[in-house]
C-alpha cells in the first residue's frame, strides 16, 4: 500500500477546532479549519479578526498546526464540509500558510468568502472552489476529492471522499440520517452504498452524541415541535421572542413560516442572522414572506426593537441571537434591560436550541433564563432536535459504508469510547480496525 497517514491536528481531544491532514504519499489534503467555540466564549458572533495566529493557538481557540512542520508533503487542497465555524472558523488565520485552493459546496463557499473578507490580520490569497454535491475534484494524477450529500443543521453540508490508488478515505463529519428534512433532501444513500462497495480503507467519522440511544430525530419533527409551541397558545397579545441558531436554515425557515401562519410580522434580527439568512436567500435556499424584515447592525436592531414595543408586541415575531447567554448578544441585552423591548409578566421566549455542554454556556444560559423568569417570561425550552448523529444512526452509516478502518473525530474523549463500544458491536476490534487518536498524532494505514 502507498504510504497512508491520518493526521490529527485539532478537534481529537475536544468538540472544536476540527482539522485533520490526509497524506498519501507527499500529498496532503487538509480537511476543515475550526475554531473553539467555548473558547471565545461567544458562539456565532466572534470576534477574532485582529488577533494572530499564535496567540489564538495558545489560547486553544484553533488547531495548533505546527505539527504540519513535521509532515513530510505538500498540502495540495483544504476541504471544508459545511459552513459552521468549528469547520471554517480559523481559515482566515491559517489557510495562507498553504498554497492550495479550498474546496467546499456553494453555501460554504460563500461563508469562507465572507470569513476571509473579514479578516484584519492576514492577507488569505487562496483559491475559494465551489463544488457541487455528486462531482468530483481532480486535486492530482493519484487524487480526487467526491463531495457527497448528507443533512446536519446546516444546509449544503457534505461528506467527502478522497479517492487515491489504495481506495477511498471517507471523512464524515457532522452528519444525520434525515430522511425528511426541511430544506434540501435526504443524504445520498445510493452514492454511499456504492462506495461502501467500492472499498473504503478508512472512515474518519464524529463522535459527539454516540452516547444517545436511537436515532436523532428528523428536522421535520422539529419544524411541528416549532409550530406546536408557537400557534398552540390561546393568549394572542402576548410578546413572543424565538432565539435559534443563526446558520440552521431549515429551523429558521420552520419558525418564519409559523409566524406568518400566527399572523405576525417575522423580523431577523442579529448580525450572523444576516450573514447566514442573507446568503442562503441570495442563493435561493430560501424564499422571504414580503413583510419579512432583517437587522443586523446594532443601531437598526434597536431602533426594530423599540418600534416593536411600542407598535405591539403581538403584531411581531422577532427571531433572534442569544439562546447560549452570550454576553452582548441580543436576547442577554434585552434581559439587561439595554433595549427599548420590554418582557413583561406572561410574554413567552422559546429557545429552538439546545445548551452547548460546557461549564461556561450552561452558567450563561442559566444566568440568562432566571433574568428572564424573574421579568415574568415563560420559557419554553428545547425546542430543538440535534443534527448531529445519535448511535443508531452511527450503525446505520457504519454497515452502509463497512470501512476497513476507523477513527473517531469531532470529540472528547468520552464521545470517541460511547462510538467505539458501537463500532465493537459492529465487529470492529480496538487498536486493529478501530483507532482513538489525540491532537498532534500521525496514524500510518497498512
Amino acid at each position: 500500500m502507498k504510504n497512508i497517514g491520518i493526521v490529527a491536528v485539532g478537534g481529537y481531544n475536544e468538540m472544536g477546532r476540527n482539522m485533520t491532514a490526509i497524506r498519501v504519499g507527499e500529498e496532503i489534503i487538509i480537511m476543515d479549519m475550526g475554531l473553539r467555540l467555548d473558547r471565545v466564549q461567544i458562539h456565532e458572533d466572534v470576534e477574532i479578526d485582529r488577533k494572530n495566529s499564535r496567540d489564538l493557538i495558545n489560547m486553544g481557540v484553533i488547531p495548533d498546526d505546527t505539527v504540519m512542520k513535521h509532515v513530510e508533503g505538500n498540502v495540495k487542497a483544504i476541504v471544508c464540509t459545511h459552513g459552521h465555524l468549528d469547520h471554517i472558523g480559523a481559515i482566515p488565520k491559517l489557510a495562507h500558510r498553504y498554497e492550495a485552493p479550498i474546496i467546499s459546496t456553494p453555501y460554504t463557499s460563500e461563508l469562507i468568502k465572507q470569513q476571509i473578507k473579514g479578516e484584519k490580520k492576514y492577507q488569505v490569497k487562496n483559491k475559494v472552489e465551489s463544488l457541487t454535491t455528486g462531482s468530483i475534484y481532480q486535486v492530482s494524477p493519484q487524487i480526487s476529492i467526491e463531495l457527497i450529500r448528507v443533512q446536519h443543521s446546516i444546509i449544503d453540508a457534505a461528506f467527502a471522499a478522497i479517492h487515491t490508488p489504495e481506495g477511498i478515505i471517507l471523512y464524515a463529519n457532522d452528519f444525520k440520517i434525515d430522511r425528511t428534512p426541511v430544506i434540501g433532501e435526504k443524504p445520498d444513500f445510493d452514492r454511499l452504498r456504492q462506495i461502501g462497495k467500492e472499498g473504503v480503507i478508512a472512515m474518519i467519522t464524529e463522535s459527539t452524541n454516540s452516547n444517545r440511544s436511537g436515532k436523532t430525530p428528523s428536522e421535520k419533527i422539529a419544524a411541528d415541535m416549532v409550530t406546536d409551541v408557537l400557534l398552540g397558545t390561546e393568549e394572542s397579545r402576548s410578546g413572543v421572542i424565538v432565539t435559534t441558531f443563526s446558520s440552521h436554515i431549515a429551523r429558521i425557515k420552520s419558525i418564519i413560516d409559523a409566524a406568518v401562519e400566527m399572523g405576525r410580522i417575522p423580523v431577523l434580527l442579529g448580525r450572523s442572522m444576516e450573514r447566514y439568512v442573507g446568503s442562503a436567500q441570495k442563493m435561493g435556499f430560501l424564499d422571504f414572506p414580503d413583510n419579512l424584515e432583517m437587522y443586523g447592525m446594532r443601531n437598526s436592531i434597536d431602533k426594530a426593537l423599540k418600534r416593536i414595543n411600542n407598535e405591539g408586541k403581538e403584531k411581531y415575531l422577532p427571531i433572534i441571537t442569544g439562546h447560549q447567554g452570550e454576553p452582548g448578544a441580543i436576547l442577554s441585552r434585552i434581559s439587561n434591560n439595554n433595549t427599548e423591548y420590554k418582557i413583561e409578566k406572561g410574554d413567552k421566549v422559546v429557545f429552538s436550541a439546545n445548551v452547548i455542554p460546557n461549564p461556561m454556556t450552561r452558567a450563561n444560559r442559566y444566568s440568562l433564563e432566571t433574568k428572564l423568569k424573574m421579568k415574568g417570561a415563560r420559557i419554553y425550552d428545547n425546542v430543538h432536535v440535534s443534527g448531529h448523529a445519535y448511535k443508531e444512526d452511527h450503525w446505520e452509516l457504519l454497515r452502509m459504508i463497512q470501512p476497513e478502518q476507523v477513527i473517531p473525530a469531532h470529540g472528547d474523549i468520552i464521545m470517541h469510547s460511547n462510538y467505539m463500544e458501537m463500532a465493537e458491536d459492529a465487529g470492529y476490534v480496538f487498536g486493529e480496525s478501530i483507532h482513538l487518536m489525540r491532537n498532534g498524532e500521525e496514524i500510518l494505514l497498512e
